[in-house]
């Protein structure tokens, strides 16, 4: 009988898929509601998810407020919403189930993870530098981010404390695991690198998709598209599949 697959579920045990998963990832503008980022599955082209922002008007929007942003899934349902936590001095965001109308409320929704800048020395560098903490009930464990997304190019690491959490604590996960890379999208007909408004997000078969999009999301608040320096040079090689 084979080994059965690790899965590490945050947002939905939907999300974790039994193989690595390719998501091609189109950066949109935010001037109208629906906005924002689109990503739809290499393999079929189907939608898998996208972004709406609250306080625009939105199908999300009602009284919810304005900057929250909702992810929401290939039916249009919210599966997560990302907040910035006011105020903060590394530039801290958290992450709720669905679309977080309690804590929204002043309910007592704790949030499932937390991600911030590592030093507001970086700030503005392009340089990820970015920690994932979870706090889910029963969670633990963290996650960093290296590399870029700016220059999409970087990665999210599970510390090995978390990756054998994942496993109901059986595993000994001995080093750092890879769950989760942002990388330039190659145009297989033209042989080309496309422009950083659409990239890819590879993640690690059995980890949650809908996660790695919320830590997409973050980044792209948290560091912005400015970049330093040519765009060719890319901090760190690609550990996904060509």
């Amino acid at each position: 009988m084979g080994q059965q697959q690790q899965q590490v579920v945050i947002v939905g045990e939907e999300h974790c898929g039994g193989e690595d998963r390719e998501l091609t990832v189109r950066k949109t503008t935010l001037f109208t509601p629906g906005d924002g980022l689109e990503a739809y599955d290499h393999r079929t082209g189907a939608l898998a998810f996208r972004v709406e922002t609250y306080g625009r008007g939105g199908e999300c929007g009602g009284g919810a407020a304005a900057g929250d942003l909702a992810l929401l899934d290939a039916e249009g349902e919210p599966v997560l919403t990302v907040r910035r936590r006011r105020p903060s001095l590394h530039n801290r965001w958290d992450g709720f189930l669905g679309d977080g109308a309690a804590a929204r409320g002043g309910g007592h929704q704790k949030p499932l993870f937390s991600a911030r800048r590592s030093s507001i020395l970086g700030a503005g560098t392009g340089a990820a530098a970015v920690l994932v903490d979870l706090l889910a009930p029963g969670a633990t464990g963290e996650f960093h981010v290296d590399g870029s997304f700016p220059r999409r190019c970087c990665r999210v690491v599970a510390s090995a404390k978390a990756w054998a959490a994942a496993d109901g604590g059986g595993g000994e996960a001995e080093e750092d695991v890879v769950v989760a890379e942002v990388r330039r999208k190659v145009d297989e007909d033209a042989h080309v690198v496309m422009g950083r408004d659409v990239f890819v997000l590879w993640v690690r078969a059995g980890f949650d998709a809908a996660f790695a999009m919320g830590i997409v999301l973050v980044l792209d608040r948290i560091t912005g598209d400015e970049v330093d320096g040519d765009l060719g040079e890319d901090p760190l090689e690609t550990t996904s599949p060509a």
